[in-house]
């Protein structure tokens, strides 16, 4: 599993979506490394991270943080994550009780859903099918990938180090019909959900859903900023989820086990 180490202070993860890796989180490292440790990994089967000969692909998520976090000693940890990411910060907060101190979910419901939202979803899979045919960069906003080319073209660069997945890889059954909102609710671990008012890969009606069904989970939506808010909105990305961090998982904690 590749990962990597930046900063000091109280240990903060960031895990990548599906369209990353640890190099997605570059304009994070730098700013967040003067008060926390700062760890980057790749998922297996993205970056630098394979799979094993039998794939368990997303299956194994949490499990490998685990894995990385108690190699690592580290204790309570806080975690941003992006979209797929979201995935991996939930099952590994939700299995190991009193290890996650808050969590940043960026683009990602985190699996707290309703009727309401599964329909938003389907409507917009079928709606960006047609757009990928187009070879549109669903990640970014049409508007910065006008006004930010070059970075537009990192951001190409960044996802196409991934080896290929299938189309239905994060593909949920067609029949679950759970939510993970209680569980959320019960854990007790603060939420802060982020999303762009331009995403169109989740539809920011869907994270107010999953946000509003969570007591105290906080919602922060950026305008001018599609999917990846991190990266097309880095300023006030990163200013809220320090400020958020400073509430919940503030400097001089306890970061080793």
């Amino acid at each position: 599993m590749y990962y990597e180490v930046h900063g000091s202070g109280p240990p903060l993860v960031f895990a990548h979506g599906s369209g990353g890796s640890h190099l997605s989180w570059w304009r994070q490292v730098p700013f967040f490394a003067g008060r926390y440790t700062c760890i980057v990994f790749d998922h297996r089967s993205f970056g630098r991270t394979a799979d094993t000969p039998e794939p368990l692909g997303r299956a194994a998520f949490a499990a490998d943080l685990k894995g990385l976090l108690d190699h690592l000693g580290v204790g309570p940890v806080a975690i941003v994550a992006h979209s797929m990411g979201g995935r991996t910060g939930v099952g590994f907060a939700l299995r190991n009780p009193g290890r996650v101190t808050g969590l940043v979910l960026c683009g990602s419901n985190g699996g707290s859903v309703n009727d309401e939202s599964r329909e938003l979803w389907a409507e917009r899979r079928e709606r960006n099918r047609a757009l990928r045919g187009d070879g549109r960069l669903l990640g970014l906003s049409t508007g910065f990938v006008e006004r930010e080319p070059e970075l537009a073209y990192l951001y190409r660069q960044i996802l196409r180090l991934n080896p290929p997945h299938d189309e239905d890889f994060l593909a949920v059954p067609a029949d679950y019909r759970g939510s993970t909102h209680e569980r959320l609710a019960e854990s007790g671990v603060p939420i802060l959900y982020v999303v762009g008012e331009d995403d169109v890969l989740a539809p920011p009606r869907t994270i107010e859903i999953a946000a509003s069904q969570i007591p105290r989970a906080r919602l922060l939506r950026v305008p001018s900023a599609g999917h990846s808010v991190y990266y097309e909105q880095p300023g006030p990305f990163n200013r809220e989820v320090m400020s958020f961090l400073a509430e919940v998982h503030a400097p001089g904690a306890e970061g080793t086990a």
